[in-house]
């Protein structure tokens, strides 16, 4: 029996996360967020120095115990230096276009306080520079923070409080409409969140029981590449990553079903755990598809690059214009909510892995033999094409 996520929780948690400000660097409100929730539905929240959440609910058992992680941090910018006439340049936090920055409303997080402002082309104004804001290259170089608050010098921003270092939140400007689709800037990896949140809340709903320990972990510097690197602990097995997967040209993804991953830039997945989703995908009546992606890395990818000795494998959302002005499906929210909580409450299939170290007994095989391929009708038993 499937288990029902609730779609309305899902949503309702995507849109309070949403509001919540996390570029990579400044994600202390949102850990204070999702623990409280976290507590809400029953489990008990742990936190890294910095802020990583890790909360276990318990299984049958402890060791070879199975990791959910999505991010809580989003892309950014910071100042990097203050003008002479007063804006603010500016530097990307994270892997992001200043084609998609140009136009952003923002907020500054000062010493003394937050401003409002706007990222905007250094020529911005064509009755000022006619085609050259048409001429002018894309480019961080080429974009600048006006602030709204009365400066037009350096000596009058640094006297504000603003200086160089400051973090920049990048309005998400959400909209969600009635046929599913989310249209939103951090829906890497907010949707995610919501995801594993959805997944807890119909666990805990249902009572239902697991076979091992699940480690739901929510990391904070993954958008710099940080990610699941130092929150494993050695009773983890097997780690799903929940994050977006780019529905584009020359992709498989879809902004429908779950979009699972079989590779990433730094190589392909495990092969069993990968396996074991797609079978989940096929007995819950999951829509899904496969996909592999070459510019993209996740919290699997830190964990691995770690030393964690893990599986890892990645479910996601289709998600369009990634780390742009991103546009998402509830389908695929929920599709993977459901994947994730049957994951979650599936049978321990490699009983070896509850060790770190062990004898080659039971180690697992994969398939070598070669796949039946009978002859058309048309063809005789030599081979040969009836004539």
């Amino acid at each position: 029996m499937s288990i029902e996520i609730d779609e309305a929780y899902l949503k309702r948690q995507l849109e309070a996360l949403l509001r919540i400000a996390s570029p990579t660097g400044y994600t202390d409100e949102i850990v204070h967020y999702c623990s409280g929730e976290l507590e809400r539905l029953g489990l008990k929240p742990e936190l890294t120095r910095r802020g990583a959440i890790r909360a276990v609910r318990q299984g049958s058992r402890r060791h070879g115990a199975r990791a959910m992680v999505t991010h809580l941090d989003t892309l950014g910018a910071q100042v990097k230096s203050v003008k002479d006439n007063g804006r603010l340049e500016v530097v990307p936090i994270g892997h992001w276009s200043a084609r998609f920055a140009e136009g952003a409303r923002v907020t500054v997080f000062s010493s003394a306080g937050s401003f409002r402002g706007t990222i905007l082309p250094i020529k911005a104004s064509g009755h000022t520079f006619n085609d050259e804001v048409d001429t002018l290259p894309v480019g961080w170089r080429y974009v600048e923070l006006r602030i709204d608050a009365v400066t037009t010098s350096r000596q009058e921003t640094l006297a504000l409080g603003i200086d160089v270092g400051d973090v920049i939140a990048i309005d998400p400007a959400p909209e969600l409409l009635e046929n599913g689709f989310i249209n939103s800037r951090h829906l890497d990896d907010k949707a995610g969140v919501a995801i594993a949140l959805a997944a807890i809340e119909a666990l805990e709903r249902t009572a239902a029981t697991t076979p091992v320990d699940t480690y739901w972990l929510f990391t904070i510097a993954e958008e710099v590449g940080v990610g699941a690197s130092s929150i494993l602990t050695g009773d983890i097995a097997s780690m799903l990553t929940i994050d977006n997967g780019t529905s584009a040209p020359g992709q498989n993804s879809a902004e429908f079903g779950v979009t699972i991953a079989m590779a990433d830039q730094s190589g392909p997945f495990d092969y069993h755990l990968t396996k074991k989703l797609v079978d989940l995908c096929q007995s819950e009546g999951i829509p899904y598809q496969k996909d592999v992606f070459r510019y993209y890395r996740s919290d699997s990818a830190s964990a691995i690059e770690a030393g964690h000795d893990v599986r890892t494998a990645l479910a996601t959302f289709g998600i369009d214009a990634s780390h742009g002005y991103e546009r998402i499906h509830m389908h695929a929210l929920v599709s993977v909510a459901r994947l994730v909580a049957a994951f979650a409450v599936s049978r321990v299939d490699i009983k070896r892995d509850a060790r770190e170290i062990s004898g080659v007994e039971g180690f697992t095989h994969q398939p070598t033999e070669e796949a039946d391929n009978p002859l058309p009708p048309e063809f005789g038993s030599t081979g040969s094409r009836n004539t």
